[in-house]
């Protein structure tokens, strides 16, 4: 058998009934029950019937996202043995990786992204932060256009926030300095250049009033040494001490996801198949582009979960 990798998604690929696929799965509506009863909200219901308004408010996302990602994965471990020899997951995914590799209960990590969500919006004013997807530009020429942008003038702060494929970035921070990153960058000759529908500037130093509540809060929480390696995307290293575990969650906020070097790093140890674990197919067009040679697969549905278990089992 081939050794494989299962990444998780995390916000941007929520949408209502993304779940529809998975009705051959009675463990899926398991574990959003499961999650519902932790939050004390129905949580099917939401990412079935929207609206998407609500689906995208960051409070809701981020568990609805987490739980769809362990809900997959337990349709995965339902139909085969097979497991990920390494994890990743984007940015909130990382979460789901963390509940999947035993590290964390998925009880804590609901609790925990839930409190994620309300720390990053309390730490800047709705309305004054922004994202923005900078595309078919040099990563340098972005950052250079960033620091540039930032060190004329106060509340005027854009960093790169996400390293998502090859000449996709995506900027972070004061609205009004992204929209003027925006501008520069399409000047340089940027193939699109657009504002993201995300009322939180993520990953970005910004987010630095987030950090204190959030260390405080892992602190009352137990982790595990994974049972399997998790790559993070803020240092794309492994970790193993709950200590260390924590802390990298803390710098997650404010630092990149380094998602290229991520994805990269996974397949030097020799993994020959990179697996979304998840609803929708953001991470498989994003990690085609980065490592073509590996071959890339998606858990969209109840019959790509069966067909991939397959695949990997004649592998």
């Amino acid at each position: 058998m081939m050794a494989f990798a299962f990444v998780f998604p995390g916000q941007g690929s929520q949408s209502v009934g993304m779940m529809n696929g998975y009705s051959d799965s009675p463990v899926i509506e398991q574990t959003f029950t499961e999650a519902s009863d932790v939050l004390g909200q129905d949580l099917w219901a939401m990412v079935n019937q929207g609206p998407a308004e609500v689906l995208n408010q960051t409070i809701n996302t981020q568990p609805l996202m987490l739980t769809a990602g362990v809900a997959v994965y337990r349709a995965w471990s339902s139909l085969s043995e097979l497991q990920p020899v390494m994890l990743a997951g984007h940015s909130l995914g990382e979460y789901t990786a963390l509940v999947v590799a035993d590290a964390l209960s998925f009880s804590d990590a609901l609790k925990l992204v839930r409190f994620r969500a309300q720390a990053m919006q309390q730490a800047v004013p709705e309305g004054s932060g922004g994202m923005a997807a900078i595309l078919g530009l040099d990563d340098e020429i972005v950052k250079a256009i960033c620091q540039e942008v930032t060190q004329h003038g106060d509340n005027r702060l854009v960093e790169p926030a996400n390293f998502n494929s090859p000449g996709q970035i995506v900027i972070a921070g004061h609205r009004d300095a992204v929209l003027i990153a925006i501008e520069q960058c399409q000047a340089k000759g940027a193939k699109r250049a657009v504002i993201l529908p995300m009322s939180i500037p993520s990953h970005c130093t910004l987010m630095n009033a987030a950090t204190e509540p959030m260390r405080q809060q892992l602190e009352a929480i137990a982790f595990q040494k994974p049972r399997i390696p998790i790559l993070h995307n803020a240092d794309v290293q492994s970790h193993s001490e709950s200590a260390s575990l924590k802390e990298i969650l803390v710098q997650q906020l404010i630092n990149p996801v380094r998602w290229v070097d991520t994805v990269k790093a996974l397949t030097t140890t020799g993994i020959a198949h990179l697996i979304e674990c998840g609803p929708g197919k953001v991470l498989i067009g994003l990690n085609k582009r980065i490592v073509p040679n590996v071959q890339h697969l998606s858990l969209t549905d109840a019959q790509t979960i069966a067909q991939t278990a397959e695949l990997l089992r004649s592998a």
